[in-house]
């Protein structure tokens, strides 16, 4: 697409200008197009890699060596880091008898997702601002409050949200799940928060999936009677009616009907198979038609609470109801049994409190195995009739509310780690100028340096911040960011 960079003249940048008031920054500039400069919709999905995902344990591993200090950080056996050709990109592949204290083989194996990827894939360096997992996680999508407390997903949602049912999907909990602290958003903005994908699309409907519902005509005429003469009776309403929350229930309801009935979502988004559990076939419903398709690409969905939110997220995608869903791992221990491997760690990506090493490595394939799985559906998905598909529209941000210290002893195959606010972010997405590291890593230290926010130019001397980040995904996905004051980061785009 041509860039609409190239049709804004300096005098309208200077009426721009003066219409803020002067407040406006670069940032505000370059980015001001969305839905105003007829881009089509873009898509954002947050992978939530709480506990800490450490970028030393993936894309940015030091090799012994490379440090000359590596008996005492983290750094690994020169054959367990990969690299790639014309690529600044890693990929750490290990295998171990036993996944840290369990009893099963540890194989994880990053490689194959960076070979596949890595010419859209991006890692920018970060040093966040606190090592509280709540805290931590809620700034990793609000840039630390950099936007009057918005959240991406809201920004996201604001943007490209007005043709979709339900704009922003989160499934996730704690930080990850907290909703901004801008009120002037309008409430569609605002995240719907999803506990159980796989049966969550059965309350999409009032009818459907009643045994011996009444027919269509009664329920219409039904809720009319309702809206027209009973609700405007009622005392109560006419008391309270007007209040806020009352207000909204009331929109909402009313848009249900034609958001998400009329255009039978409950079966477009189901999950389920019929089974003894599940008689879909005893209440009418019947699976999505991608159901089939989706269990194969993700064989554990009934079990494996990733995967179930993968898949929905990307049917929400493929059916125009949201533009951003916000996915995470469990907390629990699951074991794949047909392969006797450790799948997830409990507390996820925190274990690494314990066994750092091997649960980074288990944690780390996990997120990247299902990414790839999405990746290859929204490839093969066509966006609209324009040839473009929807892996064409879509960022994935993996976003962490901090990263791990890097000390051990000894050369210590496996050990414990802390909390540590120095780290990375992974990227992936055809809109951004891929196969980079924006800022590096120090081998004798472990810890990463920034990055020069409009060049990319690796700078020793300066720390990225949670507000860039925040600013450059907003960037890239061209969302409008006018008056918002945010810092001027270009350099993550395409």
């Amino acid at each position: 697409m041509k860039s609409v960079q190239s049709k804004i003249g300096r005098r309208q940048l200077l009426q721009w200008g003066v219409a803020a008031g002067g407040a406006l920054g670069v940032s505000s500039l370059v980015s001001s197009r969305g839905r105003a400069a007829g881009i089509p919709p873009r898509y954002l999905l947050v992978i939530g890699a709480h506990g800490g995902a450490s970028i030393v344990d993936s894309m940015l591993a030091v090799r012994h060596s490379e440090s000359a200090r590596w008996e005492t950080i983290n750094t690994f056996p020169d054959d367990e880091v990969k690299g790639f050709d014309g690529s600044p990109l890693r990929a750490v592949d290990i295998e171990r008898p036993t996944a840290g204290p369990f009893p099963f083989p540890l194989r994880a194996k990053q490689s194959s997702f960076v070979q596949a990827h890595r010419e859209q894939m991006l890692v920018a360096t970060l040093t966040g601002s606190s090592v509280n997992h709540f805290v931590g996680q809620r700034r990793s999508i609000t840039g630390n409050e950099a936007w009057r407390g918005r959240t991406l997903q809201e920004c996201v949602a604001k943007e490209y949200g007005d043709d979709f049912s339900i704009p922003n999907i989160n499934m996730t909990s704690g930080g990850f799940a907290d909703r901004g602290h801008d009120e002037t958003l309008p409430s569609r903005c605002f995240s719907e928060l999803i506990a159980q994908p796989s049966t969550w699309s059965l309350g999409l409907d009032a009818r459907k999936g009643i045994k011996a519902a009444p027919p269509p005509a009664l329920l219409d005429e039904a809720r009319r009677l309702r809206d027209e003469q009973i609700e405007p009776q009622s005392p109560f309403l006419q008391a309270f009616g007007q209040a806020e929350p009352l207000r909204l229930w009331a929109e909402q309801r009313a848009k249900a009907r034609t958001n998400l009935e009329a255009r039978g979502l409950l079966e477009k988004l189901c999950l389920l198979q019929d089974s003894k559990d599940y008689p879909l076939s005893d209440y009418n419903v019947e699976s999505s038609p991608e159901a089939a398709m989706l269990r194969e690409t993700f064989p554990r969905l009934d079990a494996d609470p990733l995967e179930a939110q993968a898949a929905l997220a990307y049917l929400l995608f493929k059916n125009q109801v949201c533009v951003t869903a916000t996915i995470w791992p469990t907390t629990r221990v699951l074991i794949d049994e047909s392969s006797s491997a450790l799948l997830n760690a409990p507390v996820a990506f925190d274990y690494s409190h314990n066994y750092h090493r091997s649960m980074q490595a288990v944690m780390w394939s996990r997120i990247l195995k299902v990414t790839d799985a999405l990746i290859g559906l929204l490839k093969q998905t066509p966006a609209d009739d324009s040839g473009a598909s929807l892996w064409d529209r879509t960022l994935i941000y993996v976003a962490t509310e901090f990263g791990r210290t890097r000390a051990r002893v000894g050369g210590q195959d496996d050990f414990g780690s802390s909390h540590d606010l120095n780290n990375g972010v992974l990227l992936v997405s055809p809109m951004l100028k891929g196969n980079r590291v924006l800022g590096g890593v120090d081998p004798d230290t472990g810890l990463t340096y920034g990055f020069d926010p409009t060049t990319g130019a690796p700078d020793r001397g300066r720390q990225t911040s949670e507000a860039e980040i925040f600013s450059g995904i907003l960037d890239v996905m061209r969302v409008d960011t006018s008056g918002s004051g945010l810092p001027a980061v270009t350099a993550l785009r395409g």
